[in-house]
């Protein structure tokens, strides 16, 4: 069953979860192990108008976020059409639910050696963050890319596709030239990818080199 079938699909409020996306990733990339966190108080979804947006506590299910969506015909309707509900299958087909930066603890963001943020203000909360947290004893770095995208489903797909390029970009050349390597090697990445790759957008890529 197609996406667009899925979409469609107005008789069950059951959460479809899409299958992978087509696409193979390079043959020297190895297999690359994201995480998705958001950043803020509570999560506001897209709703009828700017100042009605669909609010949720972070630990709600995504399960539980389509179902109070889809929850009447029109609801369901609306929410296909604004792309909501397909963001909620994406989301459900990873994990759980959404989580939050800042409850990540200090050995799960280390465990990152890449974060990509989508809005500029994100970026910027992202950077602060990790400024004012406790260094630990490795302090590692931690490159923190901004690839600003706007609010829109298929926005967030063309910029899907742009992130996981350059984190495959990212990854082969970590695997060639070692972590410290890429911390050289990375401002000059950063500029080809935005010359070859984001020619549809002038929107400058922005990069901050953080250690925890």
């Amino acid at each position: 069953m197609s996406l667009s079938q899925l979409d469609s699909t107005s008789n069950t409020k059951e959460l479809l979860r899409p299958s992978t996306p087509p696409g193979l990733p390079p043959a020297n990339a190895t297999r690359i192990a994201p995480s998705f966190l958001s950043f803020g108080v509570v999560l506001r979804l897209p709703g009828r108008s700017a100042m009605e947006p669909r609010v949720f506590k972070f630990g709600t299910r995504y399960e539980d976020m389509y179902k109070s969506l889809a929850a009447t015909d029109e609801d369901e309707a609306f929410f296909t059409q604004n792309g909501v509900l397909g963001l909620c299958r994406r989301g459900a087909a990873v994990k759980a639910g959404p989580q939050r930066w800042q409850d990540t603890s200090n050995s799960d963001v280390t465990k990152h050696d890449v974060v990509i943020a989508f809005e500029e203000r994100i970026y910027d909360a992202v950077v602060d963050d990790l400024q004012t947290r406790e260094p630990t004893e490795d302090f590692e770095a931690i490159h923190v890319v901004c690839l600003d995208t706007k609010d829109n489903p298929h926005e967030a797909k063309v910029q899907g596709r742009v992130a996981l390029e350059l984190c495959w970009l990212l990854e082969i050349t970590a695997k060639r030239v070692g972590k410290e390597g890429l911390v050289a090697e990375i401002p000059e990445i950063l500029d080809a990818f935005q010359n070859e790759r984001l020619k549809h957008t002038p929107i400058k890529v922005l990069h901050q080199l953080c250690y925890l």
